[in-house]
């Protein structure tokens, strides 16, 4: 376990006496943990009959970031957000991409904080304007629940914002205790097979579903998809994902990721024509939908809905509003865009 400054008891558990361990239902895993031992994340243990946060307040990363980057296309445009993360996480996908905090941390640089740390680092090191607020983000927040929950009511006391980039796979009590204070997330779909997050991720699809459904009622949420060719990239799987955002709302921004080999999986990276058709795709029932990761291509620019309109041009993480008017609506046809900030 990591030293007692990192522990601090954890929520969402109870201690089995026949069974000598704690049962977390903080994620759909529910691990049941004996004495000693840690749960599936590797961040959550049990001591004494009790559940331990071991990462509290454990930073492995931070830094200033645009909030294009979470991605988050909808919220605050070409504003910069101070993001932060810690170590672990209640999936093991194949694919992952920040692997050395998530998956294999133990080696990991890290640095003890405290919620009131962070915001005072904000106030020394970020400028007054581009203080929009806190993202969690890097490695899977959901693991990192307590220092999390304390950090985002205070960011939220000061007028900031908080966000969570995240894979969903948390239950809906702590989910719930957790969106007051929570203004925008973008959360993962992996793929749309239950078989997929089994096989590859080590996880589930319908916890991840309804954590979407659920948040999209409480705060903004934007989807990303990872397209692994071969794995999740088939349009049956693709149109299904797509009926199911546009029933809870067509709004919702839909980001195209593209693959690139990473962690234990070296398949190809994904083609562009594959991501241009599972767009085309989306576009069917969605009205905002992008490609990640393929550079210096149109397909992260924001065109209205209605009529085409090309309302934000954005280059990398450099973007220009060409037709949106201070009333969030499409210069040209007057529809009205879903944008915050």
């Amino acid at each position: 376990m990591f030293g007692e400054k990192h522990v601090k008891e954890a929520g969402f558990y109870f201690f089995d006496q026949k069974k000598e361990s704690v049962f977390c239902r903080l994620c759909p895993h529910y691990c049941r943990i004996k004495e000693g031992e840690r749960g599936k994340c590797r961040v959550r243990g049990c001591k004494d009959g009790k559940l331990f946060s071991l990462n509290y307040g454990v930073c492995a990363s931070y830094c200033l970031d645009p909030i294009e980057k979470k991605p988050l296309y909808h919220f605050y445009p070409g504003s910069h957000i101070f993001s932060i993360g810690s170590v672990g996480c209640n999936f093991t996908c194949q694919f992952c991409q920040n692997w050395n905090i998530a998956q294999q941390f133990e080696a990991a640089n890290t640095v003890m904080v405290t919620p009131e740390d962070i915001t005072e680092i904000m106030e020394k090191r970020v400028p007054v304007e581009q203080r929009l607020g806190v993202a969690f983000t890097y490695n899977e927040p959901a693991v990192w629940y307590e220092f999390i929950y304390d950090t985002s009511r205070l960011i939220q006391e000061q007028g900031l914002k908080n966000v969570l980039v995240t894979n969903g796979f948390i239950n809906p009590e702590p989910l719930e205790k957790l969106l007051p204070y929570i203004d925008a997330m973008n959360i993962d779909i992996k793929g749309f097979t239950e078989e997929f997050y089994q096989k590859y991720c080590g996880g589930s699809l319908k916890p991840v579903m309804k954590a979407v459904e659920l948040a999209a009622s409480h705060c903004h949420v934007e989807v990303t998809n990872l397209l692994i060719p071969e794995l999740n990239d088939s349009h049956d799987d693709i149109q299904r994902m797509v009926e199911w955002i546009a029933k809870i709302s067509p709004d919702i921004p839909l980001h195209i990721s593209r693959y690139y080999p990473s962690y234990r999986m070296e398949k190809e990276a994904t083609s562009e024509k594959k991501l241009k058709k599972a767009r085309e795709i989306a576009l069917e029932k969605l009205r905002y939908v992008y490609i990640g990761n393929l550079f210096e291509s149109d397909y992260a620019s924001t065109y209205c809905p209605r009529c085409g309109l090309l309302l934000i041009n954005r280059r990398g993480f450099s973007i220009k509003n060409q037709g949106i008017d201070d009333d969030h609506k499409c210069r040209k046809c007057g529809e009205k865009i879903l944008i915050l900030g």
